[in-house]
C-alpha cells in the first residue's frame, strides 16, 4: 500500500468504473464513488492504491473527520478479488484510522449494495442509520477501533 501519486490517477479511475459499473443498472445511477474527483482526492493525499507488483489492483479513499476516519471508498479491480485482499484493505484502513488517533472508523454505502453491507458487517461494522446523501440512498456504518 502506498499513497496515490498523480501518475495513478488513470489506474484509480479504471478500478472505480471496473469495481462499481454492474451497480449502474441496479440503482438506476452511477454509484457516487464513479462520480468524485480523484485528481483532487489524489492531490489531498487521501487516496491509497494496492500494488501487486504489476499493476494498481485496489484503491482506499481515508478522509479524517474530528475522531473518527471516513473510509470513503474501497475498490478492487474485478480480477484481484477472491484473493482476501478486500480484507487487507479494510485492515491498512482500520491501522491508518488507529496511527491518527481515531476511535472509530466510518463507511456508507449504497442501500442496494446489499453484498457490500454483508461484508462489512462481517468486518464488524454495524448499521448506524439509512438516509438520502447527495441524490443517493445510503446505509451508513461504523466500527470502533477501542482495543479489546
Amino acid at each position: 500500500m502506498r499513497l496515490a501519486q498523480s501518475q495513478d490517477r488513470f489506474a484509480v479511475e479504471t478500478i472505480v468504473e471496473a469495481a462499481y459499473s454492474h451497480y449502474i443498472a441496479r440503482i438506476g445511477q452511477k454509484p457516487g464513488p464513479m462520480l468524485d474527483d480523484y485528481a483532487a482526492l489524489i492531490e489531498g493525499g487521501h487516496v491509497h492504491v494496492m500494488d501487486d507488483g504489476k499493476m494498481v489492483v485496489g484503491i482506499l479513499v481515508l478522509i479524517q473527520e474530528a475522531d473518527t476516519m471516513l473510509l470513503d471508498n474501497v475498490a478492487l479491480h474485478p480480477s484481484a478479488q477472491g484473493r482476501g485482499l478486500g480484507r487487507q484493505l479494510l485492515a491498512f484502513a482500520e491501522q491508518t484510522a488507529r496511527e491518527a488517533g481515531c476511535g472509530s472508523i466510518r463507511l456508507y454505502t449504497h442501500v442496494l449494495m446489499t453484498e457490500n453491507i454483508a461484508i462489512y458487517t462481517r468486518a464488524g461494522y454495524h448499521e448506524t442509520h439509512r438516509g438520502e446523501q447527495k441524490g443517493l440512498q445510503r446505509v451508513f456504518m461504523t466500527k470502533s477501533l477501542a482495543e479489546s
